[in-house]
Parts: structure tokens; sequence; C-alpha cells
């Protein structure tokens, strides 16, 4: 598995939490921009989170941003990093492969749906991987690649620019 085009999935909730919108960012492995990506603010009505109930949260993050985004993206991925452990809904809904990352001091957050085990980054970066359980197999190559990276840089980093980025998008909306 060569990861040539990583893939940065992350959300940015409104501050009066109307409403969220979701980023993806393709970069090589040096983390350099290749392709960007937004959604439009989805705000769910007050029918839609009483019929979702528990549930709203994940299907607007893998249906209503996660996929929509990935179908957006031109040319192929070779993994997709994110950190809600909500947005691993989509290894069931497409080919990519996906992954949490997480620093050992955020924990695993094992208590939603089939998030297995997870795996520590080689290195002193003090960051974990975790996944599905039907592709755990699998997360011992993904944290030797990612290792390799995160050696050099550092793999939450484009986390927080895509943060900042829906900031702006956003702000650059309410200003029109």
């Amino acid at each position: 598995m060569d990861l040539v085009r990583i893939a940065f999935l992350e959300t940015y909730t409104f501050d009066d939490n109307s409403g969220v919108m979701g980023a993806i960012l393709v970069t090589d492995p040096d983390t350099k921009p290749l392709e960007f990506r937004v959604t439009a603010p989805i705000k769910p009505t007050n029918f839609q989170k009483t019929l979702y109930g528990d549930v709203l949260l994940e299907h607007i993050l893998v249906e209503l941003i996660a996929l929509p985004l990935l179908g957006a993206i031109k040319d192929d991925l070779d993994l997709i990093l994110l950190r809600d452990p909500l947005f691993l809904g989509i290894n069931n809904k497409q080919g990519v492969r996906a992954v949490r990352l997480y620093k050992e001091n955020e924990g695993s957050a094992k208590g939603k749906k089939s998030v297995e085990d997870n795996v520590k980054l080689p290195g002193d970066a003090g960051i974990f991987v975790d996944t599905v359980k039907k592709f755990s197999s699998e997360l011992p190559e993904i944290a030797e690649k990612l290792g390799q990276i995160s050696a050099l840089r550092n793999l939450i980093e484009p986390f927080d620019r895509l943060k900042t980025a829906c900031e702006q998008v956003h702000l650059q909306k309410i200003d029109e």
C-alpha cells in the first residue's frame, strides 16, 4: 500500500450548535494540499432530530457529509484519515479505507459502533490509529505507513487546517 493521496475528513460545528459543515482535504504524503472540498451547512430540523434520535449525527456525518465529499474528489484516494469515530461508518459505504487518528490522552472512544482494535504509530508521536473491526487486521500496515509520514509531518495538524478553513468559508458566507 502506497500512500500518495491521503484525505483528511473533518467537521465544523457552528458556535450556536445550529448546524455542521464538513470538509475534506486531499494531500500528498508531505501534507501539501492537492484538493479541497466543503459542504454547505447542514442544519437538522426539530422533526429530523425527533425521527433520527441518537443516530442523527452519524447519519449527517456519513450520508450527508462524508459520502458527498468523497464523491466530489477528482482522483482516487489511498487512505482517509478521520478524527471523529462516527465517520468510521463510511468503511461500509465505499471502498477506500478510513481510519481514525487520536492522541493517547484522547482515548479510543470505543463505545460507538464496532471500533475494535487500535495500533500506536511508530515513533514518539503518541498517535494511535483505529478502524472498524472488519478492517482491524490492516491496521499494522497502515500504522507503519503513517508512522513514516508522521516522522516528518504532524498528522493531526491538517485537521486544524480544515476546521479553520470551514470557519473562514462560513464567515465569508455570513459577510456576503
